[in-house]
């Protein structure tokens, strides 16, 4: 192979993968709405008053997952900040039949589950802190203009 040849495939590797990370980061932290069935403590293997009564943040995350502790204080945070809602943080280091059920490639991902249990949006990646009070207030019916 020339050298030009080989300059010239290391230049489109290299524009691919740019264009690749762009796309995924661009995806990353936001949500998405989920059409399921409502989710059962059990499947989670949580007791059954788990859930909060308006909404659920569901933080699947495991031991090695870098970005998973701050997620964690963010959810929590706004868990408290908010009456009803309850955060509940499933590892699935242990628990890979979990990751398989609810389809998680990343962690962290966050699902947000209304007061009946059902998702209703999906969030692969580390929200932001605005995209998780979104989620919450389309729940309750909240719209901002």
């Amino acid at each position: 192979m020339s050298p030009t040849a080989a300059l010239l495939v290391i230049a489109a590797i290299v524009v691919a993968a740019t264009i690749a990370g762009i796309v995924l980061r661009r995806r990353d932290g936001r949500a998405r709405a989920v059409h399921a069935g409502a989710v059962e403590p059990s499947a989670l293997a949580l007791p059954g008053d788990a859930f909060g009564e308006r909404a659920t943040l569901v933080q699947f995350s495991t031991e090695l997952c870098a970005r998973c502790p701050g997620v964690r204080r963010l959810l929590s945070e706004v868990a408290r900040e908010r009456e009803g809602v309850v955060h509940v943080d499933v590892d699935l280091t242990h628990r890979p039949d979990i990751a398989q059920r609810f389809r998680v490639l990343q962690t962290p991902t966050t699902l947000v589950l209304d007061a009946h249990g059902v998702p209703r949006a999906r969030i692969a990646g580390a929200p932001a802190r605005h995209t998780v009070a979104h989620e919450l207030d389309a729940l309750e019916g909240i719209t901002h203009v």
